[in-house]
C-alpha cells in the first residue's frame, strides 16, 4: 500500500541524537541555534539520518557518555550505522543547517563562537571521511527547524516567522 503525501511518518531527532530512516519518512529536528543539524543520503538506497550537533569537539571533555552531542564523534557514528544499513560513504551527501551566533552584542570571547565553531567542525569531519556537502546553510542569529525528506533528500529549512526554504 502507497502512503500518500501527508501520511508521511516524522520522526524527530533530539538535541545531542540522530536518526536514520529510509524513504517515505521525514527527519526533523527542531531547535537548531548554535547547533547544527547534519543531514546526510545516499540517493541509490533513499537512506537518510540527521545528526543534531551541540558542540564541536569531544576531547575538551572528560566524561562523553553521549557521542551525538559532538561533530567529531557524532558524524563517524551516523556515517557508520548508515553503511549498516546498506549506505555507500562515496555516495553519501551531506547538507548542514544552523550554526548561529544567538546571543547578538556579545564579543567572540563571551560566546565561545559555538555555532561557527560547530559548523567547522562538521565541515572538517565530512572532508576527512570523503563526504561531500551540497549546500549549507550556517550562520546569521536565528533558530533554524531542519526537515530531511528521505524519498528526495531535499532539506526543507522553517526559520522565525514560519520562512520556508529548500535546499
Amino acid at each position: 500500500m502507497e502512503l500518500a503525501v501527508k501520511d508521511i511518518a516524522e520522526i524527530q531527532v533530539g538535541i545531542a541524537d540522530y536518526k536514520i530512516a529510509r524513504e517515505p519518512v521525514k527527519l526533523i529536528t527542531l531547535g537548531l541555534g548554535s547547533c547544527v543539524g547534519v543531514s546526510l543520503y545516499d540517493p541509490v538506497t533513499r537512506l537518510g539520518g540527521l545528526l543534531h550537533v551541540m558542540l564541536p569537539d569531544s576531547t575538551q571533555f572528560n566524561n562523553v557518555n553521549k557521542p551525538a552531542k559532538f561533530a567529531d564523534l557524532g558524524i563517524p557514528l551516523i556515517v557508520k550505522e548508515m553503511q549498516s544499513k546498506g549506505a555507500n560513504i562515496s555516495r553519501l551527501q551531506a547538507k548542514l543547517v544552523g550554526g548561529a551566533q544567538m546571543f547578538s552584542g556579545l564579543d567572540d570571547k563571551m560566546t565561545l563562537n559555538i555555532g561557527y565553531r560547530n559548523a567547522d567542525k562538521s565541515r572538517d569531519v565530512l572532508k576527512k571521511m570523503g563526504i561531500r556537502i551540497l549546500v549549507e546553510e550556517v550562520g546569521g542569529n536565528r533558530g533554524r527547524t531542519m526537515i530531511l525528506d528521505t524519498r528526495t533528500g531535499q532539506v526543507t529549512i522553517r526559520t522565525l516567522g514560519n520562512k520556508l526554504q529548500v535546499i
